[in-house]
């Protein structure tokens, strides 16, 4: 090359290039900073990534708007920086070098990741060679684009002339020209298809198990879009999705596959649990004072507790020792007024408190002549030494302060059954009621599946002969808490009706695996 081309190459005006970027703004945020590499432009900060990511291809376009048409006298900014956009390192250093050609263009690349985006005025044949560029536009051609006959700069041996008249790009030679490329067509990628974070491969076989995981997925994206959820259709679609990933793992032999389709066995069983138990099976729902399932183990792991604690006999003795437990079950203390122990039905309760503090089972500051009269603006502190956490921190339950007076509003309004109050229920008529709630399914049916109660274990939970025990259940029945009553010798049967329904606690019901 002349000195002359050299000279008029140098003064070409450079390429323009400005590039936009998406940063953190710093640790434990979520927030984003977006700047620009053109000094008029202020720096923004955004509290997300996505709206981040907006404003900066926002900022790229008001650029791309506003910015002058690409020049056609530039110099190709991408070979200003060596084309390092489209060529690898090792191809800078090959003998026949990269020839930028065609017109002037502003091209637009885009980090994958949505980091950065840069525009740069150059030629578009670097333009069509780098990745995911776009040509956002072009300049106009002049006369001056096509002038007389003028070598080309990149083959001055090919060309005698090279040197005697204004250097071009390449693509305005006379000898060897060089076209302006097409830009080659993108090669189509089938779209990625996901469930659960998975992509779906497009050659998965057989097709039939292809289109039922892209159909799950679809079901799966709009049961996420629902407003109410419905846990029968999530429980059928978890039953569908550990079938399908079963035989993904099968066709495969992906660990992970065989795992999540134990994952979703588990999630079928559980959804379908919570329907049954919100719905009693097919019918209304019923909104429990207790809602949960652990807060129903929660309530038999106390009457279980107790009936295995209690230092006293009779069912006096056992109701007072319930409610007592569950005032004092997190640290071994608690308040109580007189009132809490008159609501209970019991036929001498100064007596009971006096036992239970000579046995050392309850201390109290005072005596029980003034826990009986005490009034809730004085309540009396109560102390269950046995109820005290250990010293490793552990108690005889497993459930945390803010459990405890849940279990025990709800023992509470059980006890207190309007119903059960006017027909002045006995003690041991009330722990019945407490001990009928929570070994029904959750229709009220007694017993697991509703087969009934064992006489033998409702005897561990009630104290009461199998005389008496009839006795009780007469009394619940005129109290409209219970219907259907039948007591053989081994088992008594019947339904809780549908006003007790919201205190009930109901057992697990067995749920069979994936159809």
């Amino acid at each position: 090359m002349t000195q002359a081309a050299v000279s008029e190459l140098d003064e070409r005006v450079p390429g323009r290039r400005w590039t936009v970027r998406l940063d953190a703004a710093g640790r434990g945020s979520t927030a984003v900073r977006v700047s620009c590499s053109r000094p008029a432009c202020a720096e923004q900060r955004l509290p997300s990534a996505a709206v981040g990511r907006a404003a900066a291809v926002a900022h790229i376009k008001a650029h791309l708007r506003t910015a002058p048409a690409p020049r056609a006298t530039a110099y190709c900014a991408c070979r200003l920086a060596d084309c390092h956009t489209h060529l690898p390192a090792t191809g800078r250093t090959r003998t026949e070098p990269w020839r930028c050609g065609g017109p002037v263009v502003l091209a637009v690349v885009a980090d994958r990741e949505g980091r950065w985006w840069q525009v740069m005025e150059c030629c578009s044949r670097c333009a069509a060679a780098t990745p995911g560029a776009k040509t956002a536009a072009t300049s106009a051609r002049t006369a001056s684009d096509h002038p007389a006959p003028t070598p080309a700069i990149d083959h001055p041996a090919t060309n005698p002339a090279a040197g005697t008249g204004a250097p071009q790009f390449s693509d305005h030679q006379v000898a060897d020209p060089v076209p302006a490329p097409r830009a080659a067509p993108a090669r189509r990628r089938p779209p990625q298809v996901k469930i659960a974070q998975r992509i779906i491969p497009h050659d998965l076989r057989p097709v039939v198990l292809r289109d039922e995981l892209i159909e799950l997925g679809n079901l799966f994206r709009a049961y996420q879009q629902r407003d109410e959820p419905d846990l029968a259709l999530l429980a059928d679609l978890q039953e569908r999705k550990a079938r399908a990933f079963t035989t993904w793992a099968d066709v495969t032999s992906e660990g992970p596959l065989r795992w999540e389709a134990r994952r979703a066995e588990q999630a079928a069983a559980t959804a379908r649990l919570q329907h049954q138990q919100r719905t009693g099976g097919d019918g209304p729902a019923v909104d429990r004072l207790l809602s949960v399932p652990g807060q129903w183990e929660h309530a038999r792991s106390v009457l279980a507790y107790v009936a295995d604690h209690t230092p006293l006999p009779g069912p006096d003795a056992r109701l007072l020792v319930l409610m007592l437990t569950l005032r004092t079950a997190h640290t071994g203390t608690g308040n109580l007024v007189g009132q809490d122990l008159t609501a209970l039905g019991l036929t001498d309760p100064q007596d009971l408190v006096e036992k239970l503090t000579g046995c050392g089972w309850l201390s109290l500051p005072g005596t029980p002549d003034d826990l009986l009269v005490s009034r809730p603006e004085n309540a009396t502190p109560i102390t269950v030494p046995s109820l005290a956490p250990r010293e490793d921190g552990t108690g005889s339950f497993t459930f945390g302060k803010k459990m405890r007076p849940k279990l025990s509003g709800w023992a509470q309004k059980v006890i207190s059954d309007k119903k059960l109050r006017k027909a002045k229920a006995t003690s041991a008529t009330r722990l019945l009621a407490l001990t009928l709630a929570t070994q029904a399914d959750a229709s009220g049916r007694l017993g697991p599946c509703g087969h009934g109660i064992g006489l033998n274990a409702l005897a561990a939970l009630v104290p009461a002969g199998a005389g008496e025990l009839e006795r009780l259940v007469d009394q619940l029945a005129a109290a409209d808490w219970l219907t259907d009553a039948a007591l053989t010798d081994t088992h008594l049967t019947g339904q809780l009706t549908e006003r007790v329904l919201p205190l009930t606690c109901p057992l697990p019901t067995p749920v069979s695996g994936p159809r």
